[in-house]
């Protein structure tokens, strides 16, 4: 699992943020399209693409996506 290619996959849940805005050291929450139900897409894209299951907590905890990658790849 790479950190690029994750950026990618996660930057693939929003519609109308512009994928180039989107890096390992953004704070997804605080992005103008977040909200509860791209949270519950990156736990689905966890699910599918890395057999990781992420919690509400793992989302809450982390701020980065970096953050989030490291814990999926911790779960991996």
């Amino acid at each position: 699992m790479e950190l690029n290619e994750f950026v990618e996959k996660f930057a693939e849940q929003f519609d109308d943020t512009d994928a180039s805005a989107i890096t390992a050291s953004t704070d997804f929450k605080a992005l103008d399209e977040w909200s509860s139900l791209i949270a519950l897409s990156i736990i689905a894209m966890a699910d599918e693409e890395y057999d990781v299951t992420l919690k509400g907590d793992d989302i809450r905890n982390a701020t980065t996506i970096e953050d989030l990658f490291n814990t999926i790849k911790a779960k991996a």
